[in-house]
């Protein structure tokens, strides 16, 4: 099993450029197989803590609502 315990403290950006990594040498199909599993599941792993990366992002932006007055404020606030 690879060791995955390193991503959590990956920015978002960090992660995804892995990712890309990862899948360019996966396409190229010069990796041993035992080599392949390894990349495949710490592919898997960094592509879920980019959804999770992405979905606290969202989350924030929802949060802020325009006031009418063109102002900011969070959803919670009135």
């Amino acid at each position: 099993m690879t060791d995955t315990s390193d991503i959590a403290a990956l920015s978002f950006e960090d992660a995804l450029s892995a990712l890309e990594s990862i899948v360019r040498g996966l396409e190229s199909g010069q990796q041993k197989l035992e080599d392949a599993i390894a990349a495949y599941e710490r592919g898997a792993a960094l592509k879920k803590h980019c959804e999770e990366k992405l979905a606290q992002a969202e989350a924030r932006v929802q949060a802020i609502v325009a006031r009418a007055d063109g102002s900011l404020t969070l959803k919670n606030e009135d």
